[in-house]
């Protein structure tokens, strides 16, 4: 870690306290706070139902929360459409694959990259031949392990190269944090553990909020942790007091899941 990074760890670069989400009479998301620092995991888990994704689709700005506020790198961003936070440093993955299945490894993350590049003067230059844009892929695909493999097209892939591509695709945008939604969903062993070489790597240079059911990893990669159950966090803290915490293990981990 260089000397940058190091007095950047810490630092945080997107919060959120009392974000509420209703959906007619059911509270899907009930007056959460978290936050997320930088050159850090903070891990989001729970049972299905638990309000996981809706918390990121509304801190990624893709629906609208009822209640509560947003910063991202100390500005508000609660009213700012979802562009607008991407723009401003929010990356986003799903847990479905969201890749240009037709198009190149090197393509799907040029265009990502352009997304948050948009150059009006240049209407004249093909985007096939942006340097710009062109060097920022490159630099997002060999970080995630895909350099050499940049013309190989995305349909091609295994799952787990698919979703190497789909963090190289968010990394392409530049954020500062990045929204990471079950990144280790249907994978194997081998796939899994390239990921998570992956994303320890990344926290180096980024803050992560990361939502997933792999508890062995998530205890192995995140330096936070949040549980939610219906709605509302009912833990959050270090691992360790987090995977001790006997409301925790009978809500979620269960007596037989200390990991």
């Amino acid at each position: 870690m260089n000397g940058m990074q190091v007095k950047q760890a810490g630092r945080e670069l997107l919060s959120c306290h009392g974000l509420t989400k209703r959906f007619g009479g059911l509270v899907a998301v009930d007056r959460v706070d978290l936050s997320v620092s930088a050159c850090s995991v903070h891990a989001v888990i729970g049972t299905n139902g638990a309000g996981k994704s809706t918390l990121l689709n509304m801190l990624a700005g893709e629906i609208r929360s009822d209640g509560g506020d947003i910063r991202l790198n100390s500005q508000p961003v609660t009213r700012l459409s979802q562009p607008a936070r991407a723009h401003a440093g929010l990356g986003r993955t799903y847990q479905r694959n969201t890749l240009f299945e037709n198009l190149t490894i090197l393509e799907n993350c040029r265009l990502a990259a352009q997304g948050n590049r948009q150059r009006a003067w240049a209407f004249l230059q093909p985007a096939t031949r942006c340097e710009q844009s062109i060097a920022v892929a490159e630099e997002a695909i060999e970080r995630v392990g895909l350099a050499g493999s940049e013309t190989r097209v995305a349909h091609t892939l295994s799952h787990g190269q698919k979703r190497q591509l789909e963090i190289a695709m968010c990394l392409a945008q530049e954020p500062t944090v990045m929204l990471l939604d079950e990144p280790l969903a249907g994978m194997g062993a081998e796939e899994s553990e390239t990921i998570l070489c992956l994303l320890s790597s990344m926290k180096k240079t980024h803050g992560i909020l990361l939502v997933e059911h792999d508890m062995p990893a998530v205890f192995r990669l995140a330096d936070e942790v949040t549980v939610m159950v219906h709605g509302k966090v009912i833990a959050s803290g270090v691992p360790e007091q987090v995977r001790n915490n006997p409301e925790v293990i009978s809500a979620y981990l269960g007596e037989g899941e200390h990991v």
